[in-house]
């Protein structure tokens, strides 16, 4: 879905999408334990820079250790700004920048800032963009993707949804509701399906993979675009971590959860451990 106030994020990195299936009446009975996504004041649309994108990083590497993440600018290399121990499952705030080309490196969480990056890849954020830019897969085949951000705000009484799908147990996954309706089908890995309008409230997802299958219970508000990322879990089973991209403006980007939130802050809510990182070393 093209939103004219967000162009798409012009990119050298490629990435795939799956199919989003619309059409849900009503959202199903609320689960005992619930992922929920409460949206936040949103911000006043005057006080953005009109020559400003934003930026928010991810990191669903379920074997990656901690990494702190840099951006710099292309022209000149001046860092504006670094998240740091960013771990499995923690997806930034949207940082606001000036239009431009900008390197995004990772590197071991607490290592000296001429470290050789464990990955870095280079994006191009163009005024009035918004973008997700995520570090996937296993340890040894770590990978970078952007993904277009479309904050375009939902009908009165619904929210708009999206799926990321990270998992790195099975190559493919389709999500449906606990009555069978589809929300997307054969989603691989590394890939975004499209944004979809869905009545606001409690929904319970099947997830179903290469000999793997889950269930995971989300909330979604009225009026909010969120971002469901499918994870792995620590039993080698499947997951949705539900982020909130925006509560109620479409032109302002505003939500999403503080570095060191994400993944790991809903498991240790509800006691679903994160996937293991196995490897030593990056």
């Amino acid at each position: 879905m093209t939103n004219s106030r967000f162009p798409r994020l012009k990119t050298g990195l490629a990435w795939g999408a799956a199919t989003l299936l619309v059409g849900l009446a009503a959202p199903l009975p609320a689960a005992a334990q619930t992922a929920s996504v409460d949206p936040r004041p949103a911000a006043a649309p005057a006080a953005v820079d009109a020559s400003a994108g934003w930026l928010r990083l991810g990191h669903l590497s379920p074997d990656t250790k901690s990494v702190d993440v840099r951006v710099a600018a292309v022209s000149g290399g001046s860092t504006l700004f670094e998240l740091d121990g960013v771990g499995y499952g923690d997806v930034s705030t949207y940082q606001e920048l000036p239009a431009g080309s900008y390197t995004v490196s990772m590197v071991p969480a607490g290592s000296s800032g001429s470290d050789v990056p464990v990955i870095s890849e280079t994006v191009t954020v163009d005024a009035g963009t918004a973008t997700t830019v995520a570090a996937y897969g296993p340890t040894d085949d770590l990978q970078v993707r952007a993904f277009d951000d479309d904050l375009s705000q939902p009908a009165a009484g619904s929210a708009r949804i999206r799926l990321i799908q990270a998992s790195t147990i099975t190559p493919e996954v389709d999500v449906t509701t606990a009555q069978g309706d589809p929300i997307a089908k054969d989603a691989k890995a590394g890939s975004a399906t499209g944004y979809a309008e869905i009545p606001a409230g409690d929904w319970t997802l099947d997830l179903t993979g290469e000999g793997v299958q889950d269930t995971a219970d989300v909330s979604v508000a009225a009026g909010s675009v969120t971002t469901l990322f499918v994870l792995d879990t620590s039993s080698g089973g499947l997951t949705i971590l539900p982020i909130l991209d925006s509560a109620s403006v479409g032109d302002v980007p505003d939500g999403g959860v503080d570095t060191g939130g994400g993944y790991l802050a809903h498991a240790e809510a509800d006691g679903t451990a994160p996937a293991k990182q196995v490897r030593e070393a990056l």
